[in-house]
């Protein structure tokens, strides 16, 4: 069992990438929602403007499906939030899940109440 490189919670993501320490790899993904609003979506959550979101609309759970075509080592997920802007929207459990398939998924690492999840090999 190894243990990743811990990256300190609050460090900024693009800031790692230019210093080659993470690379972003979700441009290799297929991303698909539970549920969004109209112009809320996926172009949203991963557009890199803080200004933008996704925003759910429906009942929960409220998923973000990210499907690699191929097996794909992810070390590092970054996740942000903004509590003072968010509130209640603010998830308070973040769930990582990984397989093969989607029927397959099994939960290696959830955390409570944070923005940072660091997933751990099981």
């Amino acid at each position: 069992m190894t243990t990743p490189n811990k990256t300190p919670p609050g460090a900024d993501p693009k800031q790692l990438e230019r210093t080659g320490t993470v690379r972003e790899i979700g441009s290799q993904a297929v991303w698909s929602l539970s549920s969004c609003k109209p112009g809320f979506g996926v172009d949203q959550l991963r557009d890199d403007n803080l200004e933008t979101y996704w925003q759910s609309d429906g009942s929960q759970p409220h998923l973000v499906n990210i499907q690699f075509r191929r097996k794909t080592t992810v070390k590092t997920l970054c996740i942000y939030a903004d509590y003072k802007s968010d509130e209640s929207y603010t998830p308070s459990k973040i769930s990582v899940r990984v397989g093969n398939n989607f029927h397959n998924l099994q939960e290696i690492r959830g955390e409570e109440d944070t923005t940072h999840v660091l997933p751990t090999d099981s």
